[in-house]
């Protein structure tokens, strides 16, 4: 039993501050897992009111998904639903889907990652939801869109990873390939769907247009190496797996030092120079045949070799402090254990504590400042169904009877 877990160490969030810049935003989140629920999240981060809509008894997949279980709630839950409210209701049935569709005529945007068999059936569907508000904003999170023959195919981040080839590329040169070691799919949806929803809003404001969007995993991550994707379209040159060993830069990845690997980028002529400056080799630096990137590619191998034989010499820290001193990009490669242990993320506000009526929940902020500030506050994330009683008074005017008489009959 651990007696102090680093979730006891974090800053605790004391609601004083929340950005506000969506207030007035109404959202409705039909989502599950972490995609869409990271959308609305930023969302809600940045001032939205969501509004979670789970399953009675079940709620969004994603609340079983552990170990790790903290204060009873899964952490990958925790992680994307922060800032959000929570209401239970089934709307597969004729009278919960009147009731969710209440709810949509008093929001202005509503988020689902059904895929689009599942929406119409539902009821939730961009043409469907036009009769019940013109000018909603429906925002779609599913892995391959709206159209086309795999519009209906089942999809995890997983999945989208191996299509988008970012798989092919990650891991050892002679290895198998590798999924990156975050949901990176799902992240880069969420965040697709957050930005793709306040530029229709900025729009909606303008013309009182209602908008559907429609966000891919499979497309957000493809998106992701779009850098590789060109190079390629206009070389013809495959890139291959390399463990990070290769890159249009000529030095640029991770070596051994007398302890520790290190990662260090020679990434133009000027730090070339001031990288061999600052190993007492600067005569390397001037040669001829080396004074391009070009040039450098050519004699990669070697230049590495020469390199990792000088690193290999002293300990990590030595050479992070000399090359910090030249203005040399060169980093650690740190365990989470250590990022969250870092002194100047823990101060800049990437990592805090929110308070919870058992505890603290450890959350990660967007890695965002506006005006100096970072997003550091706001709601915990939710009980299931912890605020249906609360929204249905609120949004609908309904009385504590017609709400008891609901969740008798299990629609809320």
């Amino acid at each position: 039993m651990v007696d102090r877990l680093p979730v006891d160490t974090l800053p605790l969030s004391e609601g004083a501050f929340r950005f506000n810049f969506l207030r007035g935003v109404r959202v409705l989140d039909l989502t599950t897992s972490i995609a869409g629920p990271y959308a609305t999240m930023m969302l809600g981060d940045m001032g939205a009111d969501v509004v979670k809509v789970e399953r009675p008894g079940i709620g969004d997949e994603a609340r079983q998904w552990g170990p790790p279980f903290h204060l009873r709630q899964s952490l990958w839950f925790v992680s994307v639903n922060r800032n959000k409210r929570s209401i239970t209701l089934d709307f597969s049935g004729e009278e919960g889907r009147g009731l969710l569709y209440d709810l949509i005529r008093e929001s202005d945007v509503l988020v689902t990652n059904y895929v689009p068999r599942v929406q119409k059936k539902l009821g939730v569907d961009a043409a469907s939801l036009a009769a019940v508000k013109s000018d909603l904003i429906v925002v779609s999170v599913t892995g391959f869109g709206l159209d086309g023959k795999r519009a209906d195919w089942p999809c995890y981040d997983l999945i989208a990873e191996g299509y988008s080839g970012v798989m092919d590329l990650t891991g050892e040169a002679e290895g198998a390939p590798q999924k990156i070691g975050t949901p990176a799919a799902d992240m880069l949806a969420g965040m697709d769907a957050a930005y793709t929803t306040v530029v229709a809003l900025i729009d909606r404001a303008a013309t009182g247009r209602g908008h559907t969007i429609d966000v891919s995993l499979v497309e957000s991550m493809t998106r992701f190496l779009t850098p590789r994707i060109v190079s390629y379209l206009a070389s013809g040159e495959v890139p291959r797996r390399s463990g990070a060993k290769d890159s249009v830069i000529a030095v640029y990845q991770a070596f051994d030092t007398a302890d520790n690997p290190m990662t260090l980028g020679l990434g133009n002529d000027n730090i070339w120079k001031r990288f061999w400056a600052a190993v007492g080799r600067p005569e390397y630096a001037e040669a001829q045949d080396l004074d391009t990137n070009a040039k450098r590619r050519n004699q990669r191998q070697e230049i590495v070799r020469d390199i990792q034989d000088i690193l290999k010499t002293k300990p990590r820290s030595h050479w992070l402090k000399t090359f910090t001193e030249a203005r040399v990009p060169a980093g650690p490669i740190n365990r989470v254990d250590e990022v969250v242990e870092d002194e100047e993320l823990v101060a800049r506000g990437v990592f805090y504590a929110m308070r919870h009526e058992e505890g603290r929940l450890p959350q990660v902020g967007l890695g965002l400042r506006i005006d100096g500030r970072p997003d550091a506050d706001g709601l915990p994330p939710p009980a299931l169904g912890g605020h249906t009683e609360e929204i249905l008074k609120e949004r609908l005017g309904m009385d504590e009877t017609t709400i008891a008489d609901l969740r008798s009959r299990r629609i809320i």
